[in-house]
């Protein structure tokens, strides 16, 4: 039981990852501007993107600051994700043995 709790987490925090991986993508397309916010496709799936990553990256902005206008909460989040990930996995190998 724990167990597949403890898959159903790391499963989650890989999606999550691939989620800031596709609005970190989405927002270098913006700003060099390949991509079109005003097409309602990709709006909606910006939407989607920004609604899933703001609430985890919201608190992060608070405490790191911008350096030379350069966002680095995603990679905090990526620190993030890994550290939870790793532990996770040893309370796996834990339960295996």
């Amino acid at each position: 039981m724990l167990l597949a709790i403890i898959q159903t987490l790391l499963m989650v925090l890989g999606l999550v990852r691939w989620v800031v991986i596709i609005m970190i993508i989405m927002s270098w397309l913006f700003s060099f501007n390949i991509i079109n916010g005003t097409n309602q496709f990709v709006a909606m799936i910006w939407r989607l993107v920004d609604g899933l990553t703001a609430p985890l990256l919201k608190p992060i902005r608070r405490f790191v600051p911008n350096i030379g206008g350069l966002d680095i909460s995603p990679i905090v989040l990526f620190v993030i994700i890994f550290f939870l990930e790793s532990l996770l996995r040893s309370w796996a190998n834990g339960i295996y043995f």
